[in-house]
């Protein structure tokens, strides 16, 4: 995005880190393993490379809690290359940004408004802060049963009924890459005195390439989160937290960093942010048009194919949805005929080495990444031509689309508040005496107990305190009848929900 930094081929974090590496010093601190030699024998191909850069924070290696050396040259040119005036690197995730960015801008009782669809980690961010939530239900897409985002006449009611809302958090893109224009979010807000905080996990390459969305920086978010091992290289947890303008406490924000993640972060993550910004910074929408082509291609074979079809459009703008936005790495694939449901479809493609993102009742989600080969997209091929193969007879009617959220919109656009602590979270134990186990036929009418989280994607379906509906729980039912895993209940393996008495 920012081509004219002359710093921007520098990694100075990975830099230090191989100077080190190469300066034959013996080790008299942590980690244990002692740069490798510990490790077994039969790891040692494996993790020998890793851990003879596996450093802790010694002299010349900085501190990520109190960066001032080669961290904050990194974690500078990050912010520089994405757009933000500041950036922080995280070793947990886009979670731990999650939960930074509410447990900053939330003190207990202050009420907020989240997008109905967000991920658990939101959901802990306000019960840490001991928040008050107004829930926005999202809109979705007939076509594939997945929630596009919320509509802006929502949050300008929410606004006008709950002014002390101190501000609007959304998450976009959603699993699937689908999303929505965020600059008409942020100028809202902003024109209220209010910050837009943007869990934009799924969107750490947005911006930079007129194929896919632009990000939420750039469309004036006060803080933003991204998930840099997602669809960049950084390695799986390694994630950044951008902020920009004087809403925003910065010094709270770092303070919070420090309380949530580790004392002792580590260090190959925090190197493969600064090697995965490097890319990004020098040849980003080079390096995007080749994961592009990739995908166009695969498109192409995929329309050869009768009995399956797909979701998901090339325009970063979806033809006839309005201001959504799609993200055309992400193809989600289903069995027209029916006969396969996503689980099915997701343990047919398995069975011959293609593992899928996720699976939900109708379709399975195919994650494409520029680094994504044209070799990846013919296995994958082969083996969907290969499932096509055992598919025919009459087609059967479809059952209506079904994911992770889309039984809620039948949900009143904007909720009451609802109240988050971690008080109510412990009085979810079965231990508790107004908690006990129910039939999902028997849970209808009554308060949850357990948050009920499908995943992948790790959206929450059920809150501890929520009604459950009829619909609700038909829905949870399909879900488990189709394969679904969950976390948070032992629904999944007991069919059973917890519920207050």
């Amino acid at each position: 995005m920012y081509p004219h930094n002359s710093n921007r081929f520098k990694t100075p974090l990975f830099e230090a880190m191989l100077a080190h590496h190469h300066s034959n010093s013996t080790s008299f601190h942590v980690p244990g393993h002692k740069s490798g030699r510990g490790v077994m024998e039969e790891a040692r191909e494996f993790f020998y490379p890793v851990m003879s850069m596996d450093f802790t924070e010694i002299t010349g290696l900085d501190d990520l809690h109190h960066a001032e050396g080669a961290i904050l040259e990194a974690e500078q040119l990050a912010a520089d290359c994405f757009g933000a005036e500041e950036t922080y690197f995280l070793v947990g995730g886009s979670t731990v940004g999650n939960l930074a960015m509410i447990t900053t801008v939330c003190e207990p009782n202050d009420l907020i408004l989240v997008q109905r669809n967000v991920h658990k980690s939101v959901i802990h961010g306000l019960m840490l802060a001991g928040a008050r939530a107004i829930f926005l239900t999202p809109a979705w897409d007939s076509e594939t049963g997945v929630a596009t985002g919320i509509n802006i006449e929502d949050v300008k009611q929410a606004l006008a009924k709950y002014p002390e809302a101190k501000a609007l958090f959304l998450t976009n893109p959603n699993y699937y890459g689908m999303g929505i224009e965020l600059k008409p979010f942020a100028e809202l807000m902003h024109k209220h005195g209010k910050m837009l905080l943007v869990d934009e996990a799924h969107g750490a390459h947005f911006g930079f390439h007129e194929e896919v969305p632009i990000s939420a920086l750039s469309c004036g978010a006060d803080a933003v989160v991204q998930s840099t091992h997602k669809m960049l290289t950084a390695m799986t947890m390694g994630a950044m937290l951008h902020v920009q303008g004087p809403r925003i406490d910065r010094e709270t924000i770092k303070q919070r960093l420090a309380m949530l993640q580790s004392s002792s972060p580590s260090y190959p993550i925090l190197a493969s942010l600064d090697l995965a910004r490097k890319r990004m910074h020098t040849e980003g929408s080079t390096w995007l048009e080749q994961g592009l082509e990739v995908v166009k291609e695969f498109r192409g074979l995929l329309n050869k194919l009768e009995v399956l079809g797909y979701f998901m459009k090339d325009s970063p703008i979806a033809k006839g949805h309005g201001n959504v936005t799609v993200d055309p790495f992400k193809v989600s694939i289903y069995d027209r005929t029916g006969r396969l449901s996503g689980s099915e479809l997701r343990e047919q493609l398995e069975a011959q080495g293609c593992f899928v993102e996720m699976a939900d009742p109708r379709q399975v989600l195919l994650v494409f990444t520029p680094a994504s080969s044209r070799d990846d997209a013919q296995r994958v091929y082969q083996a969907l031509c290969n499932i096509c193969l055992g598919l025919g007879g009459q087609k059967k009617e479809l059952q209506a689309p079904i994911s992770n959220i889309s039984i809620l919109l039948q949900d009143a656009p904007i909720s009451t508040p609802i109240v988050f602590g971690l008080r109510e979270l412990r009085k979810t134990g079965a231990e508790e005496s107004n908690v006990r186990t129910a039939t999902v036929q028997e849970a209808i009418g009554k308060r949850s107990a357990d948050m009920v989280i499908p995943y992948p994607p790790g959206i929450p379906y059920l809150y501890p305190g929520e009604i459950i509906s009829m619909s609700m729980a038909e829905a949870l039912q399909q879900l488990a009848d189709n394969g679904i895993r969950f976390q948070g209940t032992a629904f999944g393996q007991t069919q059973k929900l917890k519920i207050y008495t």
